[in-house]
């Protein structure tokens, strides 16, 4: 959100009401800079009032939250109503990269930031409502894990695509 196209898109679609949810993913840092360092708000949605548009901050680790916000604003941009800019705060758990020695950041930081981790939070609400048990949470990261495995193998072990392709199904 601090990039001059991020800015004009915006300014853009609140001059025409586009039916457009701008999601920024707020995970603490610009490749190793704090977003203290970098942003001189406290909150990234409150650049909404440079725009005249809706938008809030939201806890990005709670999925119930995300998709009661999102779906609210669906319906809002869907009626006329758009842009809104919605802040989710989350954290990047690795580094952007494997040579990042991630020295920026604290081990009880990152610590603290992963005893947040949505899926955990999300079981523990299934659980506590009755909507799954533990057994069966377990099975389905179990099933889910199968699958991730048989895709990834079939990447691996699929020819590389005819460079003569590369534009199909391209859309923009």
């Amino acid at each position: 959100t601090n990039r001059g196209i991020f800015h004009g898109s915006v300014n853009m679609a609140s001059i025409w009401d586009l039916p457009v949810i701008y999601l920024c993913e707020n995970n603490v840092y610009g490749m190793s800079t704090s977003i203290k360092e970098a942003f001189n708000i406290s909150k990234i949605s409150d650049r909404k009032y440079a725009y005249g548009i809706d938008g809030l901050t939201i806890d990005g680790n709670n999925v119930v939250e995300v998709y009661n916000v999102i779906s609210h604003y669906r319906d809002i941009c869907l009626n006329g109503k758009g842009p809104v800019l919605v802040e989710a705060l989350t954290y990047r758990w690795r580094g952007h990269s494997k040579s990042d020695a991630q020295i920026y950041r604290t081990k009880k930081e990152v610590r603290s930031w992963m005893d947040r981790d949505p899926i955990v939070r999300y079981g523990k609400e299934l659980i506590k409502h009755g909507v799954m048990t533990q057994k069966q949470i377990d099975e389905l990261e179990r099933e889910v894990m199968e699958e991730m495995k048989k895709a990834s193998d079939f990447a691996q072990k699929s020819p590389f695509p005819d460079p003569a392709t590369v534009e199909e199904d391209v859309y923009a």
